[in-house]
């Protein structure tokens, strides 16, 4: 089994490294800053080939899209939430899913039975709107969307797109205050890409699987 995890150089990332690895997975960890078996700049283009490249013919079983950023915590609606904020968070957390799926799906397509999962966030469903974090919830928003959307159409190719909230986890994202432990998050998460299939194409979950209004 391939899996190739973006986002991999720390937090539910690098966990989700360790824990396939320690299955005996074949694992491609990529990070921007190199961290990990391979250099990935999600918002890159030009990088984003240059690692599908690399990866020739090689099966890619499980993609796990998990590179995010969360730049707007604390911003004020005053005087705060700065355009550039908003470019640099949707580049990252929405066109980096999309150009990491749309150059791997060659790789996916010869995987028996291939995989995307894409982490996204309770925070980006319409039924939670406790205001402030605005491009946060705007671009995990427009990730669940881009993930429903692309389980419609890459199901007839055989590859099964899930969507996942990982809980809110303590790292440098989630804080120290957040309810769940990086640990526990990985294993749940784990537990829901091994569930994963045709069937269950186009979920919205929490990692510890209960089904999440969009």
């Amino acid at each position: 089994m391939h899996v190739l995890i973006t986002g991999a150089n720390r937090g539910i990332g690098a966990g989700l490294a360790a824990a396939y690895m320690a299955q005996g997975a074949e694992v491609t960890a990529t990070a921007r800053d190199g961290v990990g078996t391979a250099r990935l700049d999600v918002t890159d283009p030009m990088s984003v080939r240059v690692l599908a490249d690399k990866m020739g013919d090689r099966a890619v079983d499980l993609l796990i899209c998990n590179a995010g950023v969360y730049l707007d915590k604390g911003e004020s609606l005053e005087d705060g939430y700065a355009p550039e904020l908003w470019a640099r968070s949707f580049a990252v957390n929405v066109t980096g899913v999309f150009l990491a799926v749309q150059a791997l799906l060659p790789n996916l397509g010869r995987s028996s039975a291939p995989k995307i999962a894409i982490v996204a966030s309770q925070m980006g469903s319409t039924t939670r709107a406790p205001g402030g974090s605005y491009i946060y919830r705007a671009t995990k928003a427009a990730a669940v969307n881009l993930g429903r959307n692309l389980a419609t159409d890459l199901a007839p190719r055989g590859i099964a797109v899930g969507i996942y909230h990982p809980g809110w986890v303590r790292t440098d994202m989630g804080g120290a205050e957040a309810e769940i432990g990086t640990g526990e998050a990985v294993a749940g998460l784990v537990a829901r890409f091994e569930a994963l299939d045709l069937a269950r194409t186009g979920c919205f979950e929490t990692w510890d699987g209960r089904p999440h209004a969009i």
